[in-house]
């Protein structure tokens, strides 16, 4: 996800807090009280194509909007009213609620907070250290700030944890059981204090997930590091879907291959198999000086009444909609066409934040 400037600086990391206190995050598919996003503006981030990305991104908001509230983070009251007047005739009153919170750009899903529940079965939003995936893009401060904002304006308690780490960095099942990348959570430019042991420590503190599941590297053009949404995502507590690439001299077919080998060798407690279904990769979709864009059907983002799906008009949309469908009976695919979102480096999962019915 770009928002301007490279910086390969990378912050000390402050060590983990001595409470006890320990979290749940459920997983996405549990009922939401609604989906977060901040509203895109960045033009550095979308050049050339940011009205486009909007468009998209505003199909997504009318079809979530059916099943929950849609917050959203604007920068202004300006802003405010003209992102309110593309859904004046879409959107039911009282489903779309605007927040003034400034954000340095769009991704919510690694600047919001992630929400869980505390001991008490109280929902709270752990508040993340946010470094613009290790200092990447600078400023990223009033990211970082957003999430606090986000969960006060909901009324709920804010846990500030002094540590990075990404909502789109991590997928859970519900059931104590997390995947992530080595790529991501073991790179120095995120927590160079913390070894495997210590990341999986803070996760199952935080997330609730005893059971860490390690995938390798991403995919190419990711500048997250290998965010964990554009390449494996639980559908159940057992079920998950995972991006293969069939041509054996496309850049991500190693990778990818490797990461299949290792869902294969995977268990969740007592020792039980996940069970994988197969998501194609679309064509390559390169961009100017980007180059090739991180284009995954992994990157669909579920609602309580629908999933919101990346399509990229290329032969292997139809093959992803399918299998997806075969995970999601109970709720309606809903495709996006997401070739200008994916010019900033994401699409759908990146751009949205669950909450939780408390």
């Amino acid at each position: 996800m770009t928002s301007g400037q490279y910086n390969a600086a990378v912050n000390e990391e402050i060590p983990m807090p001595e409470s006890i206190d320990r979290y749940r995050m459920p997983p996405e598919w549990a009922p939401h009280q609604g989906t977060w996003l901040s509203w895109p503006h960045n033009r550095a981030t979308w050049p050339g194509c940011l009205s486009e990305a909007e468009a998209a991104l505003a199909q997504a908001v009318v079809a979530l909007a059916e099943g929950e509230t849609v917050h959203i983070n604007v920068l202004d009251a300006a802003h405010r009213a003209a992102v309110a007047a593309r859904f004046a005739k879409t959107v039911a009153p009282g489903r779309l609620r605007f927040h003034l919170i400034r954000t340095d750009d769009a991704w919510c899903r690694d600047h919001g907070p992630i929400f869980a529940f505390d001991s008490n079965e109280a929902l709270v939003g752990l508040d993340f250290r946010f470094n613009a995936w290790g200092e990447k893009y600078r400023p990223f401060d009033a990211d970082d700030a957003a999430a606090a904002q986000m969960t006060a304006a909901l009324g709920v308690r804010t846990v500030r944890i002094e540590h990075v780490l990404e909502g789109g960095s991590v997928d859970v099942n519900g059931a104590g059981a997390v995947l992530t990348t080595e790529q991501c959570l073991l790179n120095p430019n995120r927590n160079p204090n913390l070894r495997r042991h210590d990341v999986e420590a803070m996760l199952d503190r935080y997330l609730g997930t005893p059971d860490v599941l390690w995938l390798g590297d991403g995919i190419v053009g990711d500048d997250t590091d290998g965010h964990i949404d554009d390449l494996a995502r639980f559908v159940d507590d057992t079920t998950l879907v995972t991006v293969v690439e069939a041509n054996p001299r496309d850049a991500n077919h190693a990778a990818l291959a490797e990461n299949r080998r290792r869902l294969d060798q995977l268990r969740l407690s007592g020792g039980r198999a996940l069970s994988v279904v197969e998501l194609p990769m679309p064509n390559p979709l390169i961009h100017g000086d980007r180059g090739r864009l991180p284009a995954s059907y992994a990157n669909f983002y579920i609602g309580n009444e629908v999933v919101v799906v990346p399509v990229f008009n290329a032969p292997q949309d139809e093959q992803a909609i399918d299998a997806l469908t075969s995970c999601f009976r109970s709720r309606r695919i809903v495709p996006i066409d997401c070739r200008a979102l994916v010019v900033g480096l994401g699409t759908l999962h990146c751009l949205t934040q669950q909450v939780p019915v408390s």
